[in-house]
């Protein structure tokens, strides 16, 4: 082929989705701002950058967002090769060497033929032909106005919507008290991935009364309502009474104290965030208290009380599209079909969710270029459930919003258990998923034999 396309964004939407494009024989410019301008949650140059935890969440196929990983590896995305290849244990969660992972995206989008990368930030959206916007939660001021004015919002975008999230801090490994800690998973749940940092009563209480009082960082705009609740900061969380944080990221169910032999009255747990395991970030506590403060307050607890933390959590806002309104199923804009979006500013909530939509967007997008009928991932898939959510004009309130079976038709019959019902619903979905395989690929599977007999000739 021939045909270009504009991708504007290589957060792990867009790399997926110029990815996905490439190797359908689309020639692809791909866009992106940094090095020369950077957000303000990003710190390297590199593509498909993690910037708020290094765990793309659960791996088991009892849970939705372990489902539409197995679905998107089946199916050949760029992001889950390069997560499997560069994981960290983690229990029954995929997390990743988070450099180790932005590189091996960077690298493998750069090397491909049919990617051209431009550096420097998108002000206007191209006047012609197929653009796909990928810019993320982040996008800069001028691209996002420009957006606006395309979708009718005026100069304020005041078509698009926006919520608060924050990232954890990290910490050194060697800083961390081990005589006051121990490795464990949760119910012996995988391998012990996790270090546990156990509080005891007395300890938890002050500990929440320093967290409920300590000074915030400013952010413009920000109130408690605006949160994301799947990235809620620990001290608004903790702000909702005296045991929450006891049942959400410090919950100590399943969790026994070798030194005591008892479950503490709160844990504080810390997963690898790199490969060496030098450094660990602290599950769970978003934040957007002021820097002093996080030494202060974090130190209180007991295993961190000389901790070197390597990076403190911040709060930005994230921007999205009224997108039930504006995009379709294949997240493309309802009133200008060559333009589609993906990532976080659809509506996705999350790292897995915004790569699934770069991989559908890219995908449909290939195959119309070519002239081929969209391929349509049924609602009893992940992959289609989401860009069914995004696109359902029945919805009033859009809100972000991460995969889960609540969007996924039920089975038609009765299954005893939740975690038995979620198997099987995944179970059906990969039945699909597998079935669809050859359609999926066929672009692929024609250029790679090609490829092939180009060689032996």
């Amino acid at each position: 082929m021939s045909n270009q396309v504009t991708v504007i964004g290589a957060g792990l939407a867009g790399s997926e989705a110029a990815w996905q494009m490439a190797r359908r024989g689309v020639n692809v410019t791909l866009c992106e701002m940094k090095p020369q301008k950077r957000t303000p949650a990003h710190v390297t140059d590199d593509f498909a950058e993690l910037c708020c935890s290094n765990s793309l969440r659960s791996d088991q196929l009892e849970n939705a967002v372990g489902l539409l990983k197995e679905e998107m590896r089946r199916l050949g995305s760029l992001i889950l090769q390069c997560a499997d290849e560069t994981r960290v244990e983690a229990g029954g969660a995929l997390a990743v060497d988070r450099h180790g992972f932005a590189r091996l995206v960077t690298e493998r989008v750069r090397s491909h033929p049919n990617i051209a990368v431009v550096g420097g930030e998108v002000t206007e959206l191209p006047a012609e032909g197929e653009v796909l916007v990928a810019s993320g939660p982040l996008t800069s001021d001028a691209l996002a106005d420009a957006i606006a004015k395309k979708i009718g919002g005026g100069d304020d975008a005041g078509n698009t919507l926006h919520f608060f999230d924050a990232a954890a801090p990290l910490v050194t490994f060697e800083s961390v008290d081990m005589e006051r800690a121990w490795f464990a998973s949760r119910y012996d749940k995988g391998t012990a991935d996790y270090v546990n940092c156990p509080m005891t009563e007395e300890e938890y209480l002050a500990f929440w009364e320093a967290l409920t009082t300590a000074e915030e960082a400013p952010v413009h705009g920000f109130e408690d309502k605006n949160v994301f609740e799947g990235c809620m900061p620990v001290e608004v969380m903790a702000r909702r009474g005296r045991d929450t944080l006891c049942y959400g990221p410090l919950k100590p169910r399943g969790l026994k104290d070798p030194g005591t032999g008892r479950e503490p009255y709160a844990v504080v747990q810390l997963r690898r965030d790199n490969k060496d395991g030098s450094v660990y970030n602290l599950v769970g506590f978003q934040t957007h208290l002021r820097f002093p403060e996080q030494k202060r307050v974090f130190s209180m607890i007991p295993a961190l009380h000389d901790a070197e933390f390597v990076r403190y959590g911040v709060m930005h806002r994230n921007t999205y599209l009224d997108s039930p309104r504006l995009l379709d199923r294949y997240y493309r804009l309802i009133a200008d079909k060559r333009i589609a979006f993906a990532g976080q500013m659809t509506g996705v909530e999350g790292y897995v969710e915004s790569a699934a939509s770069g991989f559908l967007a890219g995908v449909e997008l290939a195959r119309r270029l070519e002239g081929k009928a969209p391929l349509d991932f049924p609602r009893e898939t992940a992959i289609g459930a989401l860009g069914l959510y995004v696109s359902n004009r029945s919805v009033t309130d859009f809100q972000p919003m991460n995969v889960n079976f609540g969007i996924i038709p039920p089975l038609g019959y009765r299954v005893k258990g939740k975690r038995n019902k979620n198997a099987e619903l995944s179970k059906r979905s990969l039945e699909i998923i597998d079935a669809m395989h050859d359609e999926v690929m066929s672009d692929i599977l024609f250029l790679e034999r090609k490829s092939m007999q180009k060689e032996l000739y």
